[in-house]
């Protein structure tokens, strides 16, 4: 390896969405424990990514209505530019994670940032949170609410669209 070789941190920020309530009221509605309903997003290049019904995003770290993050997750380091990483994310702007393709049970800011952490570090995240959304599909009452819950885009404000928006 080239010992003159630039290296960068990634973080993984984690966020409840349900500010700590889905602990207390899933055993009631879901039949079964849940830690939280989570909201991730990348930091790498001094920045947040995040995937949600607009697009790609991005602000400073912890620079979204959401506030600072309840966890983060030391990913590694990655050797990859932030002039390739932007190239990369403009590229999946315009095709995988354009805002239309936002779903909030199988194409959604954690699918995002899963394979955004791969793409940089080689590493995926906690799959607590990748297996979220089975988990709740998996009960009763997550197949009730599934028709109400598709129709939910999260895009938490404070961020800047990078590419893709809501474009056909």
């Amino acid at each position: 390896m080239d010992k003159n070789t630039t290296r960068y941190n990634v973080q993984l920020y984690i966020y409840d969405l349900s500010r700590g309530m889905a602990r207390s009221l899933s055993p009631i509605m879901l039949g079964k424990q849940l830690d939280g309903i989570w909201h991730t997003a990348i930091v790498a290049y001094g920045d947040e990514f995040f995937f949600g019904g607009e697009g790609i995003s991005s602000c400073s770290p912890g620079g979204t209505m959401l506030g600072p993050p309840d966890t983060v997750v030391e990913l590694g380091e990655t050797e990859v530019s932030e002039e390739i990483f932007m190239d990369y994310l403009s590229s999946l702007g315009e095709s995988t994670y354009r805002g239309d393709r936002y779903r909030l049970f199988e194409h959604n800011c954690n699918t995002f940032t899963n394979e955004v952490a791969q793409f940089l570090t080689g590493s995926t995240i906690p799959s607590y949170i990748t297996d979220l959304p089975s988990e709740v599909l998996s009960t009763p009452f997550g197949q009730i609410l599934r028709p109400i819950l598709d129709s939910i885009h999260i895009a938490p404000p404070g961020g800047n669209v990078i590419n893709g928006g809501r474009n056909i």
